[in-house]
């Protein structure tokens, strides 16, 4: 059956006719093809150069654009009726006699899809009616493309689509939007009038005229207005946009230059710059000013800091930050990074000189990391400061011990090595440098295994630590040094009706050197074994889908009761803790120094429900019990000492929508709370909770002046579509009032973000004093990528009414 094409009869080209190489001419090579037979060849010839071009001619389905300009459905853009011209797909073919010297590659066609093709006279070819170009990666979607095979250009009636569909949903994605361009053959330059430029689905560019030059990288914009802000027809003013004469956008720098840019909000002027460069959406890394920090301390006044990034290369950068508030102080802040192949490295650091203290200022953090042959990995930290005050009125950290120093580790599934030597600098003012352990090293080894004949699970451990004060007076200058082994082994069965037996076994050496302490030998030694035996007996009951654990433990533990001659400085087992998790520990002791001895009893019974439905809740009761009393009453307070411990009772839960609770508590046979503890975490669709209260009986625990009762809370919760708030405090109920409390606000659209914040310190003494903490700063959308991890609570969108 014949087609009428231009008003000619045509026979379509056999199924069996070759389909040849394309030629890599141009996005528009088919279009091309055909305008140059077609100015050769008479019009009486045609019909056999269209069978010869029958290869890459097919009827097709509508395609992908719909046609514009009119509204019925069953009539194309020319009038012409739906059913009687189907659409056509040219794909080209290679004619006789090549245009140019150009190798054909069969990845240089281009595809053609439109309503309607008219070949003309003098090499040109008109496509109208939803076309849709696709060539090289690039896809066009224009109303009529007229293309002059002379010229090699091609004239475009739009609206023009043009993108890179590979490219869709990434950082790299390019839209171009006109009402008419003039393009060369390549769609990668040309002249483009009543355009808009989307960049990464983010930031728009709108401009009178559009011209594109240097294989599509330079896009050039005329009288330009930008924003990242959805504009609606029925209100046309963003939150904010940038005017500007020109506008220049690099595709292989990513940067984008304007040129006399007047900044609006709200449809209102209120700047204006020379010029202005900043990195498209796209970009990670690129080298410029960030975003600056406004800030009103009570100390230090209004100021502003304006960090500037410099790229050094592809693995390194630095950030220098001026900071100048209300002339109280002229502050330089700096930040380098760098990342090799085997580890990275980061250090931050500040000079100062404020009106607060005289003198200069200052900080230094610095830390790296690197992986070494053989799975060891090596740590480098340096912490020094000034002093505490100007890290906390320069708001870098609340930390008041700093450590410096090398850490090696190495770690396996049955193996652990770890070793660290540093430096402490401690910045309380309750503690004498001089007499607090600066030079402090640490090394352990540590093995797993199963032993032959014996069975069950074995270990073996080496342990070194030594210490050095700077004083050299009596007692409060000791220096000491410890080497220990231990081995340990543990095995358990099965017994009639479910019982779990089990059997476990240590034994400890320490070598002491101890100087500076009249009170100790400048040696000693030590050897103590510990062994013991437990019964647990399982018990699971089933009430529905969900699943009951009922589980008494009895465990009995005996060590012998070390003399005065076995007695050495008690230095790292001063902070001791008595819960669910060392219940059933043979010493609870967190170091070495001081040691469970004597005859003792471990007993105890928990109790955990789960629920398939994500509902989990556990329950845990137990004491210890000793033949005579315990000698590490200095160590744990009244908790663990005498005959009977404390009772230990905690409480877990899990839910399945979010809410986390913890809670345990010691108390007496008189039921006298000595300690306690509860923690709540909450976690539900635009709001957090996180939540604890500590509660210390000073006269539990040897050297603590008063008792502790503490309550933290940090906070965040959704006010509104795109508005979220986040508070924190702690509360000292014993000296009855806040120690801190910060409240933050943010606000997020899709394009731009606000966090203001508000903080203030409550605390003073000699070197501290209350400080109030206002900080302000926003970031425009559109310009960078933004790292981190993603703000909580939802982005705010406009939406346009039609």
């Amino acid at each position: 059956m014949r087609r009428p094409v231009n008003g000619s009869a045509h026979q379509p080209a056999p199924r069996s006719a070759p389909r040849l190489p394309g030629q890599a001419w141009g996005a528009a090579a088919a279009l091309a093809a055909a305008a140059l037979l077609a100015g050769a060849a008479p019009a009486a010839a045609q019909q056999g150069w269209l069978s010869w071009l029958g290869a890459g001619i097919r009827a097709v389905r509508p395609a992908l654009a719909p046609a514009t300009g009119t509204d019925s459905p069953d009539t194309r853009a020319d009038g012409t009726a739906a059913a009687a011209v189907p659409r056509i797909v040219i794909t080209p073919a290679r004619p006789p006699g090549p245009r140019s010297s150009a190798t054909a590659e069969p990845d240089g066609a281009a595809t053609l899809l439109a309503d309607r093709v008219d070949l003309g006279q003098g090499r040109v070819l008109t496509a109208s009616g939803g076309v849709v170009i696709w060539f090289e990666g690039a896809r066009l979607i224009a109303e009529r493309v007229v293309y002059d095979g002379d010229a090699g250009t091609m004239a475009i009636d739009g609206p023009i689509h043009l993108t890179e569909p590979a490219k869709a949903g990434s950082r790299a994605e390019t839209v171009l939007i006109a009402d008419s361009a003039q393009l060369d053959e390549g769609l990668r330059d040309g002249l483009l009038r009543g355009a808009r430029l989307v960049l990464a689905r983010e930031l728009q560019l709108a401009a009178a005229e559009v011209r594109r030059t240097g294989a599509g990288r330079m896009t050039t914009l005329t009288h330009v207005v930008a924003s990242s802000c959805q504009v609606c027809a029925s209100d046309p003013t963003p939150l904010w946009e940038i005017r500007a004469r020109s506008v220049t956008h690099d595709a292989k720098t990513h940067r984008i230059h304007f040129d006399r840019p007047q900044f609006r909000a709200f449809g209102l002027p209120l700047a204006v710059l020379p010029a202005l460069s900043a990195p498209d959406p796209g970009v990670d890394r690129m080298s410029g000013f960030l975003a600056p920090r406004f800030r009103t301390t009570s100390g230090l006044g209004f100021g502003v800091m304006l960090p500037y990034f410099v790229t050094l290369g592809d693995s390194a950068d630095v950030t220098l930050t001026p900071y100048v508030s209300s002339s109280r102080t002229a502050t330089l802040g700096l930040r380098y990074r760098q990342a090799f192949a085997n580890g990275a490295t980061e250090w931050n650091g500040a000079i100062s000189r404020d009106d607060i203290q005289t003198g200069t200022r200052g900080y230094l953090f610095g830390a790296a990391a690197f992986r070494l042959p053989r799975d060891y990995r090596l740590g480098l930290q340096v912490q020094t400061a000034s002093d505490r005050a100007y890290l906390l009125d320069y708001d870098i950290t609340d930390a008041d011990r700093l450590w410096s120093g090398v850490t090696l580790e190495r770690i396996k599934r049955d193996r652990l090595l770890t070793a660290r030597i540093g430096r402490y600098e401690t910045l309380r003012e309750d503690e004498d440098a001089a007499t607090s352990p600066g030079l402090v090293g640490d090394a352990l080894w540590e093995r797993r295994f199963s032993p032959a004949g014996l069975g069950g699970e074995a270990g073996l451990q080496f342990s070194a630590h030594a210490h050095r004060r700077s004083s050299a007076r009596d007692i409060e200058g000791r220096d000491m040094a410890r080497a220990s082994a231990r081995a340990d082994w543990n095995r358990s069965w099965i017994m009639p009706g479910g019982v779990v037996a089990a059997a476990k076994a240590q034994l400890d050496a320490d070598l002491y050197r101890i100087r500076g302490d009249s009170r100790f030998d400048a040696s000693r030694a030590r050897a103590y074994p510990t062994a013991g035996v437990e019964l647990r007996w399982p018990l699971i009951a089933h009430a529905g889908a969900a699943t009951s654990l009922l589980e008494p433990v009895a465990q009995i533990v005996w060590s012998p009761t070390l003399d005065e001659g076995d007695a050495v400085p008690n230095e790292d087992s001063r902070l001791v803790e008595f819960d669910e998790g060392n219940l059933f520990a043979l010493d609870r002791m967190p170091g070495h120094d001081a040691v469970e001895g004597g005859l003792r009893a471990n007993l105890g019974l928990t109790w955990t429900r789960i629920d398939p439905a994500g509902a989990s809740l556990g329950l845990t009761a137990g004491r210890v019990l000793r033949e005579h009393p315990a000698q590490i009453r200095s160590a744990s307070g009244e908790i663990l000492w005498g005959k009977r411990s404390d009772w230990l009772l905690a409480a877990t839960y899990g839910g399945n929508q979010g809410l986390a609770f913890a809670s345990r508590a010691l108390f007496d046979d008189d039921l006298d709370i000595h300690r306690s503890e509860t923690r709540l975490g909450w976690l539900a669709p635009g709001f957090q909770l996180s939540a604890g209260y500590l509660w210390i009986d000073a006269e539990t625990e040897q050297g603590r002046p008063s008792d502790v009762s503490e309550l933290t809370a940090t906070t965040g919760w959704q006010l509104a579509q795109g508005w979220w708030a986040d508070a924190e405090t702690r509360y000292d109920f014993i000296a009855d009032r806040a120690q801190k409390a910060e409240l933050g606000v943010t606000y997020r659209n899709e394009c731009v973000s606000v966090d203001l914040s508000v903080s203030r310190r409550f605390t003073a003494s000699d070197n501290l004093r209350p400080d109030t903490d206002v900080g302000l700063s926003v970031r425009l959308g559109g310009f960078g990528r933004r790292s981190g991890e993603a703000a909580p609570g939802t982005v705010a969108r406009r939406s346009c009414l039609r």
